[in-house]
């Protein structure tokens, strides 16, 4: 049985007391036990139609977990109109095949809330490596989107603060591509909220079994 629980991860350690769900994208081989996919706003390209076919194939298989990471990004040059487009498209995708949505985002938090409202999206979004203020973190919260944090809890020095306020029921933890293990990423955050490493590894195991249905 899991102790951990990785919601985000580009390196696959074959952890037998952590469920690690390993960023796929498109193109790449599957090497771990469980992975989400999806084509990251970074990598947006004119190929980015057949893209999401291979997207749609790799949803289908018994070992994924979600759709992403995809997102928006508005400090690249990848034009804002066209990330929109293929975001739209990704989170039809999930709705239609019921996986829940790990999502990129960064300065665009408003138009992600607008368009999970305006789509009618009903699968669970989790925003990755969350790192900004209270207000969006309460903004994403009563709009039903959960948070996960990773390496800005020991980075950010104003993040703990803002992770002391959110319900635990909303809360995942992650690696990302960080140097900070999963146990170092738990005993931080446990350290912050002044619980239990133990409490803390059911609350996200009882949040994980019934977002994703998996365990």
């Amino acid at each position: 049985m899991y102790s951990y629980i990785n919601l985000h991860t580009h390196t696959f350690l074959n952890q037998k007391n952590c469920l690690e769900i390993v960023n796929n994208y498109p193109n790449e081989a599957l090497e771990s036990a469980f992975f989400s996919v999806g084509i990251h706003p970074w990598h947006i390209n004119e190929n980015w139609q057949k893209e999401l076919v291979l997207v749609t194939e790799k949803l289908k298989l018994s070992n994924n977990v979600a759709l992403g990471e995809c997102g928006l990004d508005n400090r690249i040059d990848v034009p804002m109109d066209l990330q929109l487009t293929v975001f739209k498209a990704q989170l039809m995708l999930a709705e239609q095949l019921k996986k829940p949505v790990i999502i990129h985002c960064v300065g665009a938090f408003q138009e992600v809330i607008r368009l999970k409202k305006d789509l009618k999206i009903t699968v669970p979004m989790v925003v990755h490596g969350f790192s900004k203020n209270s207000q969006i973190a309460e903004q994403l919260v009563k709009h039903g989107f959960y948070l996960s944090f990773g390496k800005y809890l020991f980075l950010n020095p104003t993040l703990p603060e803002v992770f002391k306020e959110i319900p635990l029921e909303n809360i995942f933890l992650e690696t990302d591509t960080s140097h900070f293990s999963i146990e170092e990423v738990y005993q931080k955050a446990a350290t912050i909220r002044n619980i239990s490493t133990d409490f803390l590894i059911k609350k996200i195991k009882d949040s994980f079994e019934t977002t994703f249905k998996l365990l």
